[in-house]
């Protein structure tokens, strides 16, 4: 899957963040630094959240320790 907006190849990260933040059911996404500046936030806070969201046990993402 290629990203919607620059069409660079996504990462597991890159779709999860996506679903995360904008649809759950997405079938097209984008890549963590387009989605980022979609929502006007740095890449590194969006690095940030992603590692939250994975100590909190978000399915979206790998657990922390099984990259």
């Amino acid at each position: 899957m290629d990203c919607i907006t620059c069409g660079k190849p996504l990462s597991v990260y890159d779709i999860g963040f996506y679903k995360k933040m904008v649809n759950r059911g997405a079938e097209s996404c984008a890549c963590i630094p387009c989605t980022a500046a979609y929502f006007r936030m740095s890449e590194a806070h969006a690095w940030e959240m992603i590692r939250r969201f994975r100590r909190m046990g978000c399915t979206l993402f790998p657990p922390p320790g099984e990259d």
